[in-house]
């Protein structure tokens, strides 16, 4: 009763550019009644970064994006001094080398945190990062402050932001870490679901185009050796692809099974040895049907 309440009271729902689970509604609305930062995990490509976006769309809020990489540090977040261009001005005489707030650059959490009205504040893969990188936010984003030792200031939220984090579960984030943080796992659209997407996406697509399109798609993420299935995004793409050369919808059913790689396969299959599979596939095809 309580998801329920959360999703129809909630300021996060489906729209009619992106669709999501009740489940998803629920995790973000609670999130943003619980003031905790919302984790969301999900293998690549269903929608954890444009659910940041949607998100700050229905708040009417700016969205202040910070990508993480393997060589970003948590301090970058916050601020990052630089002392080798005061010590350069310093030696060339520079007037602003009295001012160290002239050295100071200001983190994406310092931007949010005193910005003017609430913000949506995403930290985008965060499972890239080192291991530490979690922790040392910790009393950041729980307290939603955190000093400048150079100039001796506190930096304090002025309005909470909404803080989502995503997660390609590349490695184990810290239990402290979790426990200051609303979860929930996206879990792949099943067909209805993606039908939905689909139309949300692609509004005048061919009905028979679409019908075949995801037979073919929900086929390959069915082949388990496949080192990368392909999600949503490529879905996307691929029908775009398909629409562009106006293929039509007999292209894709292969009934005889002589093709087992679709056309414009570059879209679904990002590695050559997912297409050397589906090579394979099509071999032992064409030699059963001899």
């Amino acid at each position: 009763m309580l998801g329920l309440q959360l999703r129809e009271c909630g300021v996060f729902q489906t729209s009619k550019d992106y669709v999501s689970t009740r489940e998803l509604e629920v995790a973000v609305n609670a999130a943003i009644a619980l003031s905790r930062p919302l984790l969301v995990k999900g293998e690549p490509g269903t929608g954890k970064t444009v659910l940041a976006q949607e998100v700050a769309r229905a708040l009417g809020a700016p969205l202040i994006e910070w990508h993480i990489k393997s060589t970003t540090k948590a301090q970058q977040g916050l601020y990052e001094y630089d002392a080798v261009s005061r010590l350069r001005d310093g030696q060339l005489g520079e007037a602003r080398v009295h001012d160290i707030r002239n050295y100071i650059k200001r983190g994406k959490l310092w931007d949010a945190f005193t910005a003017e009205s609430r913000v949506v504040l995403l930290i985008d893969e965060i499972d890239k990062a080192d291991i530490e990188f979690p922790n040392d936010l910790l009393l950041e984003l729980d307290r939603m402050e955190f000093h400048v030792y150079e100039t001796g200031e506190t930096i304090r939220a002025t309005q909470r932001p909404v803080v989502i984090i995503t997660s390609n579960n590349e490695k184990e984030l810290p239990d402290a870490f979790l426990r200051r943080c609303f979860f929930h796992f996206i879990r792949f659209p099943d067909r209805e679901t993606m039908e939905k997407i689909v139309a949300a996406h692609h509004p005048g697509i061919k009905q028979e185009l679409a019908r075949e399109a995801l037979n073919v798609f929900f086929q390959i993420r069915e082949v388990n050796e496949l080192k990368k299935k392909p999600a949503t995004s490529e879905l996307l793409d691929w029908l775009k692809l398909l629409m562009v050369d106006d293929l039509p919808p007999e292209a894709l059913r292969a009934a005889d099974g002589k093709s087992a790689i679709p056309p414009l396969y570059g879209a679904l299959l990002k590695n050559e040895q997912d297409v050397h599979l589906f090579e394979r596939l099509a071999f032992l095809s064409r030699a059963r049907q001899r």
